[in-house]
């Protein structure tokens, strides 16, 4: 990675940000197998929440230390949670359930901050990405992965369906109904190879380091564009994803009556004429 230039202060995620503007988040909590506690999904939301307000950030890299990307939700501290109270006969169900539903929107709002950070987030995956880590990488942009990566939508395991977002996304990400269904109601073990198949990943390396290296390559190349033109294609691909072509396009042409007034576009077509390299400022 290029040289840091600043960071970001987390006691779970480790955030450096490069000279280039690329932001590398790490989930760094190898001695648990990056399990998620509620530290972890709260600084996840909280972190991207400060990425997408960061004028300076253009491109993220999300990775995670040890030996797996996450073993999934941290079970542990679940128990003593919501999942794992035992219901009060004498309470009543549902205000027990308001509150419980709340805490849900909590969590799912804190990994969709991945989806709604206007800046391209890249996933790099190596060794297990059980559970949650499927509702995580499904938020992001794109996905690469080493080829000891290994996915399970694991939550059907411990009896309960995905709520946080696999089940919403993971349809939408690979166009494959019969696969979702298949994955979701058994919780099996896929292999890169059968996620690069379907569609799961763009790309398969033989390591964590070659998938970080291509990462972050892919990363610093967005970094260079346009920063208007690359929130613009983001913020436009996820609302033409969830609304009809006609919508989408409509949407569109509201949306860039504003993005067509910026600079960039001028600077980036004297550069080509000139056969230069475009300099852009920050948003």
């Amino acid at each position: 990675m290029a040289n840091t230039t600043y960071s970001y202060e987390f006691k779970i995620l480790k955030v450096e940000v490069s000279e280039d503007g690329v932001a590398h988040v790490e989930v760094h909590r190898p001695e648990a197998l990056n399990a998620y506690s509620k530290q972890t999904w709260t600084e996840i939301g909280e972190c991207f929440e400060q990425i997408k307000r960061d004028g300076r950030v253009r491109s993220v890299v999300l990775s995670a230390a040890g030996r797996m990307f996450t073993a999934g939700l941290d079970l542990k501290e679940a128990l003593t949670g919501p999942l794992g109270k035992k219901a009060d006969p004498k309470e009543d169900a549902a205000r027990r359930g308001y509150y419980h539903r709340l805490f849900i929107l909590e969590f799912q709002d804190a990994i969709s901050a991945i989806e709604t950070c206007d800046k391209p987030v890249i996933a790099v995956i190596h060794g297990g990405c059980l559970g949650i880590g499927i509702d995580v990488i499904s938020a992001c942009d794109i996905r690469v992965a080493s080829e000891d990566a290994y996915f399970m939508v694991k939550e059907v395991d411990i009896g309960m369906a995905a709520d946080i977002g696999t089940l919403q996304r993971l349809p939408k990400v690979v166009g494959n109904d019969s696969w979702v269904r298949d994955v979701c109601y058994t919780a099996r073990r896929i292999s890169a190879k059968e996620a690069i198949a379907v569609g799961l990943l763009s790309r398969m390396l033989p390591t964590k380091n070659e998938a970080m290296d291509a990462a972050m390559e892919t990363a610093r190349a967005i970094a260079s564009k346009s920063p208007v033109a690359v929130v613009s294609t983001k913020h436009l691909l996820n609302y033409s994803r969830d609304h009809s072509v006609r919508e989408g396009l409509e949407y569109t042409a509201l949306w860039n009556t504003l993005a067509h007034n910026s600079h960039d576009m001028a600077t980036a077509v004297m550069a080509s004429l000139k056969k230069k390299q475009a300099r852009f400022p920050n948003l």
